[in-house]
């Protein structure tokens, strides 16, 4: 019964407690007033935050701000100078040097009986290439023989009348006669001898073929240079004359060979015999052929509006072969010192113009157009737009522009 009265008076005063709060607060709206909040909502505070920082300028439309991880991808650099070769340069192929490739014929007629090289082989000077069975040599050879026989014969003549005089049993006419028929002979011996020679025959071999009076109509054709067969006709039975075309065999230099280039018009004053060249091919993209030009076309062809331009290259290991495709550069003036950037530092853009990153800072790459001429050796040459010592992103600038790119079509 005591708690029961305790309860119910602790229940009156919260009553009258809440009674009272209530009218103060009506009385306070009636006057105007207002409850004043202790706490204020967060949001309030971080408006007031924000506007207590001072707001970052907007970045140019050409510029480009990096975090220090993305700047890590950038490799930054200054631009320097290089020296910049100015050159001409123009395609064509290659062929073999037609002034030092031989056509091998026989001086004389006759069947070919035997082949001793072929396509490709290397030969050297006084090489047999092929034989062939020769009736002019033959006919020398016999005429040889014959005119030993008759030196012989006149020079038993001519000691027997020697003999017969110192008897008192010859005249002096007899003598005479005899000396002038053996030193006749001996002429004609001689000039058999020179015959036989000029078939290609030795010494040697000419006095085997006396000494054994038997003939040898085989007659020997030799490589006149040392070089390559670049091409045989050949073929045992055939029967060759002089001059007559094919050759049987073509024997080429390799350490030379030809390149011809047609070159525009506009260039021709360009070219000058005796400039250096300098001759790549497809086969061997990382080598280089030095050479020189030696011919320039005294006409112009009217449909392409070239000239062609031959150079001489050195190839002393026969790398190059006939019909490779090539490209060559000629040096046509000094070379000058120009501002330099590496090839990935440049970008082109979407219009055509040609354009760097250019920082003081390391982290705001500002876009700047620049002139490009020459490229040569990883370098692009700068005309225009851009000077030595220049700070610029030389690797990752395509990077940049995509930023400033997202950032424009993000505006947009």
């Amino acid at each position: 019964m005591r708690l029961k009265n305790r309860v119910s008076r602790v229940g009156a005063a919260a009553g009258v407690g809440a009674v009272i709060l209530a009218a103060a607060a009506y009385f306070t709206g009636l006057a105007g007033g207002h409850p004043k909040l202790l706490v204020e909502p967060a949001s309030a505070k971080g408006d007031e935050a924000n506007a207590a920082k001072p707001q970052a300028e907007p970045l140019a439309a050409d510029t480009v701000e990096l975090s220090e991880k993305q700047v890590a991808a950038i490799k930054v650099e200054p631009a320097s100078e290089h020296l910049f070769k100015v050159e001409k340069g123009a395609v064509g192929n290659i062929d073999y040097n037609q002034d030092m490739a031989v056509q091998v014929f026989t001086n004389y007629q006759g069947r070919i009986i035997g082949l001793f090289a072929k396509v490709g082989d290397d030969v050297k000077k006084d090489q047999t290439l092929f034989t062939i069975d020769s009736p002019d040599l033959l006919q020398v050879e016999s005429t040889l023989i014959a005119a030993d026989g008759v030196l012989q014969l006149t020079t038993r003549a001519l000691n027997r009348q020697k003999a017969l005089f110192a008897a008192k049993a010859a005249a002096q006419k007899d003598v005479d006669q005899a000396t002038s028929d053996q030193q006749t002979a001996e002429g004609a011996l001689l000039a058999a001898r020179n015959a036989v020679a000029v078939f290609g025959k030795t010494e040697a071999e000419i006095d085997h073929i006396v000494a054994q009076r038997k003939v040898d109509s085989t007659l020997v054709v030799a490589s006149p240079i040392t070089g390559r067969v670049t091409a045989r006709s050949a073929a045992p039975g055939l029967f060759v004359q002089p001059g007559n075309q094919p050759a049987p065999y073509i024997v080429a230099d390799l350490s030379t060979k030809w390149m011809f280039a047609n070159v525009i018009e506009s260039d021709i004053p360009n070219f000058h015999l005796g400039q250096a060249v300098r001759v790549k091919v497809t086969a061997y993209p990382d080598r280089v052929f030095e050479g020189k030009v030696t011919t320039i076309g005294t006409t112009v062809d009217t449909s392409t509006h070239r000239t062609f331009v031959r150079s001489e290259i050195l190839d002393p290991e026969h790398r190059v072969l006939a019909g490779m495709y090539a490209n060559f550069v000629i040096q046509t003036g000094e070379p000058v010192r120009s501002t330099a950037v590496p090839y990935a530092a440049v970008v082109r853009e979407g219009d055509g113009t040609m354009t760097v990153f250019v920082t003081t800072d390391g982290l705001k790459f500002v876009k700047r157009i620049v002139e490009i001429g020459l490229r040569q050796d990883g370098y692009d040459q700068i005309l225009k737009g851009l000077k030595p010592g220049e700070r610029i992103a030389a690797e990752g600038a395509v990077f940049l522009s995509n930023i400033l790119a997202l950032r424009t079509s993000a505006s947009d």
